[in-house]
This record gives C-alpha cells, structure tokens and sequence, in this order.
C-alpha cells in the first residue's frame, strides 16, 4: 500500500511538473513570435544603412573619421556579454559564456580588459572565473528599447573617441534562423567597414552627389550605422534566447510525458499485485473455514 502512495504522489508532482513546462513553453513561443517580428523590422534599416555608409566611404576616399581608425594600443579593450535574466533556457548562456570565455583566450588585450555584462546568468560565471564586471546592466529586460541601447551605444563612442577603450565587442547568440543560432563575437568599435556593398549592382557604378560632401555625411552617419547595429545584436539576442526556452521547455513536457506515463505503469503493476495478493488472502481464508 505504501508502495502505490508513493507511485500516486510522484504521479500527481510529474503532472504538475509537465503543466508548468507546457505552460512555460507556450510564453516562450509567444514571446518568440514577438520578438523575431521585431528583429527582422529592424534588418532592412540596418542593411540599408550599412550600403549607404559603404557608398559613401567609397565617394569620400580615405576619410580620416575615429570610429573608422585603430583605437589607442594602451586602452584596454572593453567587452560586452549578452546573457539572459532568466534561466531554463537550455544551453543557451553556456554558449554564450565559451564563446566569451575563447574569445578572451584568443584575443590580445580582452582578458586584461574592461568587462561588461548584461543579464543575470552571467554573473556567477563571472565570479567562478574571478573576473570582475565593470557594468552590469539591468536595464533592458525582455524588450529593449531603442532609446536605451543608443544611450549605451553613445557611451561606448565616447570612450572610444577619447582613447579610454581601445576596441569594443559584443558577445551574443546570433540568431540565423528558428533552428539555428550561433555563439558569435561582433566586433563594434573599430567600426569595420569592409564587408559594407557599394556600388550597383550587375558590374555597374552608380554615381551620386552628395550635399553635404561625402566626408560630411559620413561623420554622421557611421554613429548611426554603430547604434543600429548594437540594436540588431540585441535583438538577435533577445530571440535566441526565447528559441531556447521554448525548445527546453518542449524537451522538458515531452520527458514529464514520458515519465508519466512509466510511473503510471508501475502503478498499475503495483495495484495489480495487491489486488491478487488481497484475493489470495481471501480465498486462503474461506478455505481455511471449510
């Protein structure tokens, strides 16, 4: 009897358990739709942006802008991670933190150098490896706002034009598509311009006229093209993230499922034998009486 209350009790705990990650799974899958929206909305801008500073790169010839050259040697290079508030997000901040951790390893002058960090997994990471966090932020949450990453973007412009930093990366979860997201290290500052298109396309040049001239126009814009995609990479982020709770918490319904229905099982084998035991019992003793 003892055995079959214990059998009921983690059969009741397994149910609440998988009514939980089914529910968890459904927000995350919500959350996922609203924040890939967000994500994309925001390529076409930042692709355009990145032609159009590329076009005007190529008009101006060699513009000497400081976000486009080396930053001071004797700087610390300054290194931002992106982690989740939240856990139950699978192996999602893990990857995140080996990239963080590879790329400190591989890169002169990041290990030394200035670390900041966003979300809260990261923080006992941090502390286990004895690396302390010149920032943490804690302002964006699950939706961050444009005004925010430009004011953090806007920071790190700052320091880099003032020659306290001499680079700045972001690590963060790339997100490629829904089933596939990539632990990657963007470089942000010096801003690189080399992967930017120019030009027209099908072998032919366009030509334009700039008003303002080209060296102008670029000084403005490259801040821009910086904070547009400090927001992508936030946003990238933001959605990987959300990918990987729903795909954890998915395996975790299906396991509870599982373990249900393995728990159901040994309860009705146990039930079974107590009935044929109780029924032996019987029998014995109406026999015993004859």
């Amino acid at each position: 009897m003892a055995k079959t209350r214990e059998l009921k009790r983690r059969i009741k705990a397994v149910a609440n358990t998988k009514r939980i990650t089914k529910t968890m799974q459904m927000i995350a899958t919500a959350k996922f739709a609203q924040s890939q929206q967000r994500a994309t909305a925001g390529k076409p801008y930042t692709e355009s942006l990145f032609d159009l500073v590329g076009q005007l790169r190529d008009a101006a010839g060699e513009v000497d802008h400081p976000l486009l050259k080396p930053g001071n040697p004797k700087a610390p290079a300054l290194t931002l991670v992106i982690t989740s508030d939240r856990g139950l997000c699978g192996p999602y901040n893990g990857a995140v933190l080996r990239a963080f951790a590879a790329h400190l390893r591989e890169t002169p002058g990041a290990k030394g150098g200035r670390v900041e960090l966003v979300g809260k997994k990261g923080l006992a990471w941090l502390k286990f490896n004895k690396i302390d966090a010149a920032v943490h932020h804690t302002q964006f949450g699950d939706k961050p706002s444009y005004e925010s990453v430009q004011a953090l973007a806007n920071e790190y412009i700052r320091m880099y034009v003032a020659g306290e930093v001499s680079s700045v990366s972001v690590v963060y979860m790339k997100f490629v598509s829904a089933g596939k997201q990539v632990p990657t290290v963007a470089k942000l500052l010096p801003f690189d311009a080399s992967g930017m298109k120019s030009g027209g396309t099908g072998g032919m040049n366009k030509v334009y006229e700039f008003s303002p001239d080209a060296a102008e126009l670029l000084g403005d814009l490259l801040p821009a093209a910086v904070k547009a995609v400090l927001f992508q990479l936030f946003n990238d982020a933001i959605v990987s993230e959300h990918i990987a709770r729903m795909v954890a918490m998915k395996s975790a319904t299906d396991a509870a499922g599982k373990m249900g229905k393995s728990y159901s099982r040994r309860f009705n084998r146990a039930r079974q034998a107590q009935i044929t035991t109780e029924l032996m019992e019987v029998i014995s003793g109406a026999a015993a009486l004859k």
